[in-house]
């Protein structure tokens, strides 16, 4: 089975179209703010969440529940597809019901490599992926700029280090990521 979470108006062909509200005509109606969601262990191989993530989770204990049934229901090596707004751009910030900026990094701390990793330098990380025992690898990080940082990045005006380095202490540079993550289990 292959989910598209919170498929809002946006629905996917060969996809389970799952949405809360009954207006985006689902497949299947669910809050994924509610548990055990109905689905069942080890039976998804791919999930999409396109603008979904940073909407759940207003309490902290709610967004690692999420996280939680996300790697319950999902089969060794599934893929996760999350896209989110970035949380320095005004298309995160002008939406009242956006409680949560998702970051690559916050995924980071799902993974038990990078636990152990920081376990073993005394980082200060908090090691989700042992409290919670889910392991999700970030594979992949694509980043979507701005329009005005998008031109000049393809008129050569700006390198690939100034777009992070701007990234990091400007708004409105990156409009959009997208994460493809793995799920590790045995």
């Amino acid at each position: 089975m292959k989910l598209n979470l919170g498929c809002g108006l946006n629905h996917m062909d060969g996809y389970v179209n799952v949405d809360k509200e009954a207006a985006a005509q689902p497949d299947m109606q669910v809050d994924l703010e509610t548990f055990p969601w109905p689905f069942k262990d080890n039976s998804v191989k791919e999930i999409h969440m396109s603008h979904v993530l940073e909407h759940l989770g207003r309490d902290p204990q709610v967004f690692l529940a999420i996280m939680k049934e996300l790697y319950r229901i999902c089969a060794p090596d599934t893929r996760i597809v999350i896209t989110v707004p970035h949380p320095r751009h005004d298309h995160f910030l002008i939406d009242p019901t956006h409680v949560r900026p998702v970051l690559p990094e916050t995924m980071d701390l799902f993974s038990k490599k990078l636990n152990r990793e920081w376990s073993e330098t005394g980082a200060s990380n908090t090691p989700f992926g042992f409290y919670l025992d889910v392991d999700f690898q970030v594979e992949e990080v694509n980043l979507k700029l701005d329009e005005q940082f998008e031109k000049e990045a393809n008129a050569d005006a700006l390198s690939h280090e100034h777009v992070i380095d701007a990234m990091r202490i400007q708004n409105n540079v990156v409009k959009q990521i997208t994460m493809t993550l793995r799920v590790l289990k045995s």
